[in-house]
C-alpha cells in the first residue's frame, strides 16, 4: 500500500471531491473485471470452444497488453491531460463489447477480444497514475481511494455469480458492456490534474532499465515473485469452469471468488502492522511457499468450505508477497527510478501470466483439475529464483 504523506509541493487546491471521484473511477473498471475475470471463460465455454481455444483467447490479449499499455501510457503522459486517453479507452472498450455480441466462433472472438483488450489496457494504470498525482500533490490516502475498487469487484463477482445461476453464461457480455458504459461516464467525470510531474510506471518499460535494476539479485527476485504471481493463471482461466462442472451454483462460485479478493483487501489493510512485525523476506517467502501448497491442494476433493479456505490463501500468495516486493523495491531503488522498477514488475508479470495462461489451456485439457499441479511447479520455480535473489 502507498500511505498518504505530506506533499512536496502544492499546485493549487485539489479538484473538488477528488477522493470520491477517484474511488468511483477505480470502481468502474473493477466492476468490469469482477464480471469478466471469473465468468468470461464460462461464456467462452458456452460457445463450445475447447479448453485449448479458451486458453488462447485469454492469453493472446495478455501478450498484447504488455505492449499497448505502456504505449498508451506514454501518450497519456505527453498530451497533458490523461483523462482524454481514459475517455477514449472506455469508448473503444464499450464498442468492442458490443461487437462481441456478434462473435460466435473462435477466430472472431479471438480477434475482437484482443483488440478490445488492447484499447482497455491503459484504463486502470492511468487511473492509478491520476490517484498517485493526488497522493503526491495534496496528500490524499491512496488506500482509502483504491479499496472501493476492490469492494466493487466483490459486488460484481457476487452479482455475476447469481446471474450465472439464473440465466447462464449469456449474462456475461451484457454485464461487461454495462460496466464499460460506466467507465465512460466516470472517465468524463474524472478529476483533471494536468501533466504528470514524473512518468507513469507503465511508460517506464519503453526505456532501458537503470543500472540499479540490472543487479543480478534484484532481477532474480523480480523474476521469482512474478513467476509466483503467474502461477495464478489457471485459477483465473478455469476455476469457474471447474467449479461449475462439479455442480457449484453461480452464487457459490461468486462467493469463492469474492473470498479471495476480500482476504486480499484485509491483508492490505493489515500490511502496515505486518511490515512492522515481520521482515520483508519473511513476507515474500511465505507467499511463495504457500502458493506451492495452494496449487498442490486445489485438485483434492475439498468441498465448498475447503475451497473457501483455500481461496483465502490469496491474502498470502498475492497480497502479502506483493507488499513485501514493493517494500524491497523501495529499499533498493532510488525514488527517481521508481517508475522504471514498477514498469519492469508490470512487464515480467504480464509476460509470465500470458505464457502460463496459454499453457494452462493445454494442461487443463489434458489433465483436468490435476493440471493445477503444473501451477505448483511454476510457483516452486518462482521460489527457487527468489531464494537465489536472497542468497546473492
Amino acid at each position: 500500500m502507498i500511505p498518504s504523506s505530506a506533499p512536496a509541493f502544492v499546485a493549487g487546491p485539489p479538484p473538488r471531491h477528488f477522493a470520491l471521484r477517484i474511488a468511483l473511477l477505480f470502481s468502474a473498471p473493477l466492476i468490469v473485471n469482477g464480471f469478466a475475470m471469473p465468468y468470461f471463460p464460462v461464456w467462452l465455454s458456452s460457445l463450445s470452444l475447447s479448453d485449448f481455444e479458451i486458453g488462447i483467447v485469454l492469453a493472446v490479449p495478455m501478450f498484447v497488453r504488455v505492449i499497448t499499455a505502456p504505449l498508451a501510457g506514454v501518450l497519456a503522459d505527453r498530451i497533458g491531460e490523461r483523462t482524454i486517453v481514459l475517455i477514449w479507452s472506455g469508448i473503444l472498450s464499450f464498442a468492442g463489447a458490443v461487437v462481441l455480441f456478434y462473435a460466435q466462433s473462435f477466430w472472431p472472438v479471438l480477434v475482437i477480444y484482443t483488440l478490445q483488450s488492447a484499447v482497455y489496457s491503459p484504463y486502470v494504470p492511468i487511473v492509478e497514475a491520476i490517484a498517485l498525482s493526488g497522493v503526491r500533490r495534496w496528500g490524499f490516502d491512496y488506500a482509502q481511494m483504491r479499496v472501493w475498487g476492490s469492494v466493487a469487484f466483490i459486488g460484481a463477482t457476487m452479482l455475476g455469480g447469481w446471474l450465472i445461476g439464473v440465466v447462464g453464461g449469456q449474462m456475461v457480455l451484457p454485464a461487461m458492456a454495462a460496466g464499460f458504459a460506466l467507465t465512460i461516464l466516470l472517465a468524463v467525470a474524472a478529476p483533471r490534474v494536468g501533466r504528470p510531474r514524473r512518468p507513469s510506471p507503465i511508460t517506464a518499460i519503453t526505456e532501458p532499465p537503470p543500472q540499479s535494476l540490472r543487479q543480478a539479485d534484484l532481477q532474480l527476485l523480480l523474476v521469482g515473485v512474478t513467476l509466483v504471481n503467474s502461477s495464478h493463471a489457471m485459477l483465473f482461466a478455469f476455476s469457474a469452469i471447474y467449479w461449475q462442472h462439479i455442480g457449484y451454483s453461480g452464487t457459490q462460485i461468486g462467493i469463492l471468488w469474492s473470498a479471495g479478493v476480500a482476504a486480499e483487501v484485509l491483508m492490505f489493510f493489515l500490511a502496515r502492522a505486518i511490515v512492522r512485525r515481520f521482515s520483508v523476506w519473511t513476507m515474500i517467502f511465505s507467499g511463495c511457499l504457500l502458493a506451492v501448497v495452494r496449487w498442490l491442494i486445489f485438485p483434492m476433493d475439498l468441498g465448498f468450505s475447503g475451497y473457501f479456505v483455500l481461496q483465502c490463501f490469496h491474502a498470502f500468495t498475492y497480497a502479502i508477497m506483493h507488499t513485501g516486493m514493493q517494500h524491497k523495491l523501495v529499499e533498493r531503488v532510488a525514488e527517481e527510478q521508481e517508475a522504471s522498477a514498477q514498469g519492469l514488475y508490470f512487464f515480467y508479470t504480464g509476460i509470465f501470466t500470458a505464457i502460463f495462461t496459454f499453457l494452462s489451456g493445454y494442461f487443463y485439457a489434458w489433465f483436468g483439475v490435476d493440471g493445477f499441479y503444473s501451477m505448483s511447479a511454476v510457483a516452486l520455480s518462482g521460489c527457487l529464483f527468489t531464494f537465489l535473489g536472497w542468497y546473492l
